[in-house]
Parts: C-alpha cells; structure tokens; sequence
C-alpha cells in the first residue's frame, strides 16, 4: 500500500536539511514529484535543452525526471542527492526499466564532486526551496539562509559551461527569487515562464553569459523600494503578500516556510 505524504513529515523543518531524514524516508516511499510531474511543464523545459547535452539533476530524490527525459531522447543525465538510499533505488529502478547510460550519484549540491565547466544544463526541481526551510523572512532572508543558497548557486555556475543553462522550477514568485538569481557574480541572464491551473508554478532560466542590463536586480523594487543583490545589502521592505499558499500539491513542508 502506498504510504500518503503525510506520513513523512517531520517534527521540526530543519530536518529537511538533514539527510538522515531523506534516507529513512526514501527507504520507504517509492516516488514523489515536488511542483508537478514532467508532463505539466515539459512544454516549457525541452526548449531550452538540446538533445546532446550533459545534463546534471540536482536533488533528484525519488523524482521521474530522469527517467522523462531519458525517455525524451536525452543520454548524458548525471542525477545527484545527499541520500545514499534514494540513489541506489533509482539507479535499481532505472536498470529494471532497461533505462541505460543514466548515472546516480551521492553528492552535496553545496559542494559539488565536478570540475569547472563541466555541463551544459542544470536542473532542479523543488531542491533550492529546501534550503529555505528555516527562512524567518522572504523579503529579508536570514544570513545562514542567505549563505547557503548563494553556496548552491555559486556551484551550479562553477559547473555550468559558458553559454550553459540553469533551470529552476518551483513555486517561490520572482520578487522573492530575483534578488538570489540575480546576484552580480552570475554572469546568466533570466527569463521566467509559469505554469499550473489555478495556482501557478515558475520555471526560471538562466543562460550563462546571456545577462542584461534589464537583469541588475536594481531594476526591480518591492514596495517602491528598490532591491540590491544579496552580495551587498538587501532592502527589507514590509510584506504586502505572503509567499505562502494554501493550495498546494500536498501539505507538506513548503506550507510552512518561506521562499
């Protein structure tokens, strides 16, 4: 019998950083999409991927991604997760299903086993928000929020070829994201399409080397404030709007924080 979501959730959220919780989770749940399966967005996704391209999967947990775009004709997919469980599942479920030349890895977004340069796109699926589990503010994250998120996205551009592509897909609304995005060391412009009926989803890309002026976040301002980077410092407007939503896929933990 399959087990509800529900069952896996933790007492405190910070247990979403720890991956002893994922392991013993993965142990015992089969599969689970984070913000909608490969159909729901897959019109926004293969644009922005060339059939040759080495990809890497960030937190790729018990998601069918890999297998989707193995199935799309894509054969260089490296799929990294903290959880040593998750990654030899996946790897045993991909060899039953005669799916070959996909390659599983243990492996610490925040520190990455790969060399400069080394892909072409990178992709992650609800594995940037679990970074934010423990975010006080959305509009003025706190400094450890602020490290590690700015550490994740230093190592996917570390190992993004020049002209190589980011993609992000989650349910966090651009002002809150702009300001990580598009700090000034990321030499990648973004673009921002959504996705979903009634509650919308975002797929943001950024293409190395393809920034704009239009991309500096002092383009944009909440509340008639402008914003800067989070390199420097961040403008901390009040909230008009909450980045909570109360129809999510499930009740799981991005009910409870802040993105």
């Amino acid at each position: 019998m399959k087990e509800d979501s529900q069952s896996f959730l933790p007492q405190h959220n910070r247990q979403y950083l720890d991956a002893a919780y994922w392991d013993a989770r993965f142990q015992k749940e089969d599969e689970y999409e984070w913000f909608k399966a490969f159909a729901e967005f897959r019109h926004l996704l293969l644009p922005h991927l060339k059939r040759g391209d080495k990809i890497l999967i960030l937190g790729c947990g018990n998601s069918l991604l890999p297998l989707d775009l193995w199935r799309e004709g894509f054969r260089e997919i490296t799929s990294v997760d903290l959880s040593p469980a998750v990654i030899q599942k996946m790897a045993a479920r991909a060899e039953a299903e005669g799916v070959d030349s996909l390659k599983w890895q243990v492996a610490d977004m925040l520190s990455l086993p790969f060399q400069a340069d080394t892909f072409d796109a990178v992709i992650e699926k609800g594995t940037m928000d679990v970074l934010f589990v423990d975010n006080d503010s959305p509009w003025d994250p706190n400094p450890e929020v602020r490290s590690r998120v700015l550490t994740m996205l230093d190592e996917t551009h570390r190992v993004l070829k020049a002209e190589g592509v980011f993609l992000s897909i989650t349910f966090a609304q651009p002002h809150f994201r702009r300001p990580f995005l598009l700090v000034e060391r990321y030499a990648w412009g973004m673009e921002v399409a959504s996705f979903g009926e009634g509650f919308h989803y975002f797929l943001y890309c950024m293409r190395k080397g393809a920034r704009k002026a239009s991309d500096h976040p002092s383009h944009f301002a909440q509340n008639g404030k402008p914003v800067e980077a989070l390199d420097g410092n961040q403008g901390t407007g009040q909230a008009t709007e909450s980045s909570m939503h109360d129809h999510m896929d499930s009740a799981d933990y991005i009910l409870s924080m802040d993105v």
